[in-house]
């Protein structure tokens, strides 16, 4: 109410129409008041999912766990010396070799990989290359390459010990693999890492039983665990 100079009072009306708009003005602010805070919290839960994601694909690629590799089993069908010079060996080998991964959530790329043997540390085999192949999550895969040398040229003073070893009818030689795989988290990959494998086969000639004939070869059942070494490279 409003009281004039005369005295008399005088009711003040307030039109509907500005009352209504008032009220809608009032809760149009709340609803965008309550999209904001809704869309701040979307983003602050979408960007704890995205620091998650990326510490654990940090933790996954860092710190792989390295694939295990056993050496099978040995088929030698061929291992000659030459007595005199020039020195030569020649041999035909077949190792069986198998690969498991022993990861969870991460999958393994073998891009390449080459297998050969050495004895004594030199190489007395042509390197193998074996398939591209990928590995699940705690698969195993399993290769059994033939492994050759010819007329391949020793040293004498190598000449001399492996001369030695056969006329005691042992020797130790090394089955390599040198090559190159990748770490994949669902559609993630990484690069490139070196793997360096070494498996050592103790193989016996002329001993019952060290081994089981195979028509003119001898397959020695190793069941030998590898030592895998793998490296960031490019």
């Amino acid at each position: 109410q409003l009281i004039d100079h005369t005295g008399h009072h005088h009711h003040l009306s307030i039109p509907t129409s500005v009352v209504t708009m008032s009220a809608k003005d009032c809760g149009h602010h709340h609803d965008e008041r309550k999209k904001l805070v809704r869309r701040l919290v979307m983003a602050a839960a979408l960007l704890i999912a995205l620091l998650a994601l990326v510490i654990f694909l940090v933790w996954a690629i860092l710190h792989p766990t390295k694939p295990r590799f056993v050496l099978q089993d040995v088929t030698v069908y061929n291992f000659t010396a030459a007595n005199g010079p020039p020195y030569i060996l020649t041999s035909i080998i077949q190792v069986t070799l198998s690969s498991k991964n022993p990861n969870d959530r991460i999958g393994i790329y073998y891009q390449k990989l080459d297998v050969y043997v050495t004895y004594r540390t030199q190489q007395i085999t042509v390197a193998t290359l074996l398939p591209s192949s990928y590995q699940g999550h705690h698969d195993v895969t399993v290769w059994s390459p033939f492994l050759s040398g010819y007329s391949v040229p020793i040293s004498p003073y190598l000449q001399q010990v492996l001369s030695q070893d056969l006329n005691v009818g042992s020797m130790l030689v090394t089955v390599k693999i040198a090559g190159k795989v990748k770490w994949m988290v669902g559609s993630w990959v990484s690069g490139k890492y070196h793997l360096d494998v070494n498996c050592p086969a103790y193989l016996r000639f002329g001993n019952p039983t060290g081994g089981t004939p195979v028509g003119p070869a001898l397959k020695l059942q190793l069941l030998q665990s590898c030592h895998v070494e793998t490296a960031l490279g490019s």
